[in-house]
């Protein structure tokens, strides 16, 4: 069984990436465990010399935070805390999101610095390692006291309550309990702030969105490349001359992809009768590379802050200190979220675009793309579905950063809604796949009308590989199950590339 140790390394997209397409089991390092007891130790001892009321330890939450607690309250406190909390609205959270969820919590409360008992955090492991996945809602957070509600439905199965998800069935955490010998934890002082404080569901949905949009990236510039060569285009703007002058990393990846994909085309090789290609085509890298470059700052930002601290307050036992403020506020993982919602806006926008092109009766391609026109309406409307999604994504690309509500009586008066961009953005990668499998869809369909030329042995693979599952359309059909196929084509095949990098490999 392969094993992940946590807080052992620096916690980075293609380790998780390793860690889920390995299911791998985590362990607590040695490192961590001396932590979490050192500073549980320390904030027991505390409580008893220290006389005055330290936040979310002994007194209330939010704006009742001057209501100082007794001590034989503690654990009533903060099991009413988490039981409070659970306030989540809307649909389940997906229990791919959910598991990362899990990994992250343990990541964030293992570093020491969040008062928290052992048996705790084991037992998260226990639910990571068991697959037991909590039932958490979509909607409730406002991305600033940390994701409160959502976390307070991922903690309630700690306490015998609440409902998880396990072996294919919904079940109480009670019936869970009895099933695999567990008890309920009794939690100590500070517990629950620390399990319901933190920014791990803003962080769940954001890494399960940027493991997608980095393949994806890398996956439409293959499509892009099919799609270049239906459409009997030029390999002039992808030449390394053009980028090496304006050096975005992302254009140079860009362009060094197409070109790559493309070599060996007979296609691309022969003289054009054309001087120009449109935008769509001739400044893919640029654009591409854009995308590309925002994904890579926003993984960057993401990366920090699943290697963090985010609950409150925090514990710093070296310096014997307890210090209430703000690690849990989502402003730079909303703001991050945003932007990559912008980036994936504009994968798809420039996708349909070059959709638009190729079922528009140039460049010695039938009228969308069928041999008799007219009587077939062949790739017409796939087009208008195509573009409705784009246009829903550049509707969801408008920024949640920028809006802020008033709550907990005016204490927590400037909120992220880092949430709202986190559930945003996942559905706009839900999205880009939609779109991307429809232009592909339409790019292999396209490049049958270049024959007796062939493509590159690149693209030819790809299209052997494609033509399994859909197959070329010569009359009118049934062109829903055929778009749903290609979706599911660009899903899985993505799926299977590397996040190390933006470079399509050699294979």
């Amino acid at each position: 069984m392969d094993i992940h140790y946590i807080n052992k390394n620096w916690l980075t997209l293609e380790a998780i990436d390793e860690i889920l397409k390995g299911n791998k089991h985590i362990v607590l390092s040695q490192e961590a465990e001396e932590a979490i007891v050192k500073c549980r130790a320390y904030l027991d001892e505390k409580l008893t010399r220290h006389e005055k009321p330290i936040y979310g330890i002994n007194t209330g939450f939010g704006s009742l935070c001057n209501t100082e607690i007794s001590k034989d309250d503690l654990e009533a406190l903060q099991r009413n805390l988490v039981m409070s909390h659970a306030c989540g609205l809307g649909k389940e959270v997906p229990q791919e999101v959910v598991k990362l969820m899990l990994l992250l919590k343990i990541q964030g409360i293992s570093y020491g610095h969040s008062g928290v008992q052992l048996v705790t955090v084991q037992r998260l492991i226990d639910f990571y390692n068991n697959d037991v996945f909590p039932v958490v809602y979509e909607q409730g957070s406002l991305g600033a006291s940390g994701d409160l509600a959502p976390l307070a439905h991922l903690s309630l199965p700690l306490l015998g309550l609440g409902e998880v998800n396990y072996q294919g069935k919904k079940i109480t955490s009670e019936e869970l309990n009895k099933k695999l010998g567990w008890k309920p934890i009794s939690l100590q002082s500070k517990e629950g702030l620390a399990l319901l404080n933190g920014t791990q569901f803003m962080s769940a949905y954001g890494i399960h969105s940027l493991l997608r949009a980095k393949k994806l990236s890398k996956y439409q510039d293959i499509v892009t490349a099919i799609s270049l060569d239906a459409y009997d285009g030029r390999i002039e703007p992808f030449n390394d001359l053009i980028h090496k002058i304006r050096p975005h990393n992302g254009q140079f990846l860009t362009a060094r992809n197409i070109k790559h994909v493309l070599k060996g085309s007979k296609i691309i090789e022969q003289e054009k009768a054309h001087v120009q290609d449109p935008y769509s085509f001739r400044c893919s890298p640029q654009v591409h590379g854009a995308c590309k470059d925002a994904i890579a700052h926003v993984q960057q930002v993401f990366e920090t802050e699943i290697n963090s601290v985010t609950d409150n307050p925090t514990v710093f036992v070296n310096e014997d200190e307890v210090i209430s403020a703000g690690n849990f506020h989502g402003q730079p993982l909303a703001m991050a979220l945003d932007y990559l919602g912008i980036a994936l806006a504009e994968i798809g926008s420039i996708s349909e675009r070059r959709t638009y092109k190729l079922i528009g009766g140039t460049r010695n391609l039938p009228p969308f793309l069928v041999a008799n026109p007219g009587l077939n309406s062949g790739f017409m409307i796939p087009q208008y579905a195509q573009a409705s999604v784009v246009s829903q994504n550049k509707q969801l690309a408008t920024p949640c950063s920028v809006d802020t509500i008033d709550s907990s009586n005016g204490q927590e008066d400037h909120v992220s809604m880092g949430a709202n961009a986190a559930t945003k953005v996942y559905r706009m990668v839900d999205n880009v796949e939609k779109i991307i499998g429809v232009e592909l869809l339409n790019a292999v369909q396209a490049l049958e009308f270049r024959k007796p030329l062939k493509s590159s042995p690149f693209i030819q693979k790809v299209v052997s590989a494609y033509r399994k599952e859909i197959s070329f359309v010569t009359d009118d059909i049934y062109m829903h199950p055929a778009m749903e196929k290609s979706i599911a084509f660009v899903k899985e095949e993505s799926s299977k590339l590397s996040v190390k990098e933006f470079l399509v490999s050699e294979s």
